[in-house]
């Protein structure tokens, strides 16, 4: 089926509709949701930017926070961020607010949490795109998602061809 998730083995790719039902739920290709779940069907949710939301693995997504966190209270220990309050104080008020853990119903169904709705900007019964972005899963509003490809697709090119040297 074109545009449908790819089998990945940890690398995330695909493109396809879903829609938001009445209740807040979305379907997630069965695919993708495997590869962002941990044993238990918990996975992260994250706003990413105003419209686009991500699910990540919570084992990667723990392990990449507390890396990021344990430099930030290292550099706070050394006087590196001395009159440098206000951000650290807005990246703790993202921090608290960026992310969440939800349960996947049946493994593979997203109930979007209060506040995360919002972010989306998509009501219900209307479609969202999901896309495997390889290494989390991103559920887009139709209109950011087309404005994301107008800014990132003539740049492909060379993205591709940086990262895989």
């Amino acid at each position: 089926m074109p545009n449908e998730a790819m089998p990945s083995s940890g690398f995330i790719t695909g493109e396809c509709r879903r829609t938001i039902d009445d209740r807040f739920r979305i379907s997630l290709p069965p695919e993708m949701a495997s590869e962002v779940i941990d044993g238990t069907g918990q996975t992260i949710v994250s706003k990413e930017r105003y419209g686009c939301l991500s699910l990540w693995n919570p084992v990667a997504w723990q392990t990449r926070l507390d890396q990021g966190v344990a430099v930030i209270r290292s550099k706070i220990a050394a006087g590196r961020l001395d009159g440098r309050w206000t951000e650290v104080q807005r990246l703790g008020r993202m921090l608290s607010t960026r992310s969440r853990t939800v349960q996947l119903a049946n493994r593979s169904r997203l109930l979007l949490p209060d506040g995360f709705r919002e972010f989306l900007d998509v009501p219900v019964n209307q479609e969202v795109v999901v896309v495997g972005a390889v290494i989390c899963v991103e559920i887009w509003n139709p209109a950011a998602w087309l404005d994301a490809l107008k800014q990132d697709l003539p740049g492909f090119g060379s993205l591709f061809s940086g990262l895989s040297e």
